[in-house]
């Protein structure tokens, strides 16, 4: 099967900037913003996200992990910070990409459990094939995708990409 890349370092380092600036923009009166990241990708992806957002605002933000089993959605979710950390703060759940959307409604699901101020998602990239009623706030790409096709993206230190496969 034949790949190319959708989104070079470059890009990828583009589109997390300017989700960041949404996010600011949308929260700028806020004093704190948790940005939750899903295990893996998800949460590296927070972590450059909220590594944007220190650059560019003064609202403390604290990131998050979220630890699900992507394959079995229904186990047993948990975090890095405790619930009362995040009660009626806003929050943004942020994964690499949304595909049929289980990911985040589950995700979205284990937050809910708590008086939340705000409540956002965010992925680096965005495909049209959602079971559920979930979407993406902020996005850094839209792709319209066959169900046959595969969407990674690698974070790596020296160079982090996308592939379309």
């Amino acid at each position: 099967m034949e790949s190319s890349i959708i989104l070079t370092s470059e890009q990828i380092e583009s589109k997390t900037r300017r989700i960041a600036y949404q996010i600011y923009e949308d929260n700028w009166k806020e004093k704190e913003i948790i940005i939750a990241g899903i295990n893996g990708n998800g949460y590296l992806l927070a972590q450059k996200i909220s590594h944007f957002l220190k650059e560019i605002s003064p609202i403390k933000i604290l990131v998050c992990e979220v630890f699900m089993d992507k394959k079995k959605p229904l186990n047993p979710i948990s975090t890095s910070l405790k619930s009362e950390e995040y009660k009626n703060k806003s929050i943004i759940l942020v994964d690499d990409v949304l595909n049929s959307g289980s990911t985040l409604i589950y995700g979205i699901k284990h937050f809910l459990d708590v008086p939340l101020k705000r409540f956002n998602t965010a992925v680096l990239v965005n495909r049209n094939h959602k079971k559920y009623p979930v979407k993406a706030d902020y996005k850094g790409i839209s792709l319209s995708t066959s169900l046959h096709e595969h969407v990674s993206v690698v974070f790596k230190k020296e160079k982090s990409y996308a592939v379309l496969e």
